[in-house]
């Protein structure tokens, strides 16, 4: 029975001792991505716009509801593009940072698209 009490010793302590080596610095996969959400709202009336598209990196998309709250989950760190659209609204893009696991706020004002003249 000892010598069974004492290979299992040496084994954890070889595992103890190995697994150290296998770090490798690298993020777990979910460290490399954040959540993004906000509000998108109207910049005459402040109120919020339902059925906006908000698009990151041209592949994420989510749409805002009756708030005008939306939300993307599993967003890529580092710099990412956006871009907002609402029937009547002016497009808007732009780009920002997204830090890894942590959750970014996007809150938007887009105003009314100019009615072009009559021809």
């Amino acid at each position: 029975m000892n010598s069974l009490v004492g290979r299992l010793s040496i084994a954890i302590a070889l595992l103890y001792v190995a697994t150290p080596g296998c770090n490798t610095d690298e993020l777990p996969p979910a460290a490399g991505f954040a959540s993004m959400s906000g509000t998108i709202v109207d910049s005459a009336t402040n109120a919020p716009i339902r059925g906006a598209l908000v698009t990151v990196d041209t592949v994420l998309t989510a749409t805002s509801d009756a708030t005008g709250k939306y939300s993307i989950d599993k967003v890529p760190s580092g710099i990412a593009d956006y871009a907002v659209e609402a029937t009547g609204y002016a497009a808007q893009s732009s780009s920002t940072t997204i830090e890894p696991g942590k959750p970014f706020t996007l809150n938007l004002t887009l105003s009314t698209q100019a009615t072009p003249p009559p021809h």
